[in-house]
């Protein structure tokens, strides 16, 4: 089987691909689908705005679209950025510079504990949907740390394995990520959808 991811992140990409290849699924790009849409994220939870983005690009591919939509959940700062975190700041800030303003919020706040959040959402065109939900539990660190992965990794700490997920490999970051847990519960749902 194949599924359209949409998303134009190639990170997101490799890793669905790395989870779901198990299952013999391949997930293909926009690009490989022909498909090039905007999607505006209108919904105000993740599990809204997955189901937004899967919807689109299943009508627009003709294809099974795969979406995630994910944030951070910071508690100090009653649950932002959320499902605007990849929008935090506006416009014009990368990733290094939404993590920045997030520990210039964070100064003098306690606690410092946030969670990472994942909604995969996978829309069919015969109309039916699979969705499911990961969460990663941890703090937010006083200063980035690491070189891997992408957005708010450097700055999200997780204290049972004394690294920020920017200092896991690909296999533990995976292992323990909220996209790793949404996709291993995506995972199980579709086998059993599969198998009716």
């Amino acid at each position: 089987m194949k599924l359209v991811l949409a998303s134009k992140n190639a990170k997101k990409l490799v890793e669905m691909n790395t989870i779901l290849s198990q299952l013999g699924i391949e997930v293909c790009s926009e690009a490989e689908a022909g498909v090039d849409i905007d999607v505006e994220e209108t919904g105000t939870t993740f599990e809204e705005n997955s189901l937004l983005k899967a919807q689109a690009v299943m009508q627009a591919s003709g294809m099974p679209a795969i979406a995630d939509d994910s944030g951070l959940c910071v508690d100090a700062l009653q649950g932002a950025p959320g499902v605007y975190s990849a929008r935090y700041g506006g416009e014009g800030l990368d990733d290094v510079g939404r993590y920045r303003l997030l520990l210039e919020n964070m100064e003098g706040q306690s606690p410092r504990t946030a969670k990472f959040v994942s909604v995969i959402t996978c829309c069919f065109p015969n109309g039916d949907v699979i969705s499911a939900r990961g969460e990663c539990p941890g703090t937010i660190t006083y200063a980035p740390f690491g070189e891997g992965g992408f957005g708010y990794d450097p700055v999200f700490f997780l204290p049972g394995l004394k690294k920020t997920m920017a200092q896991l490999t690909p296999e533990e970051k995976n292992a323990v990520s909220h996209r790793g847990q949404a996709l291993e519960a995506f995972k199980v749902k579709l086998e059993e959808y599969l198998s009716k």
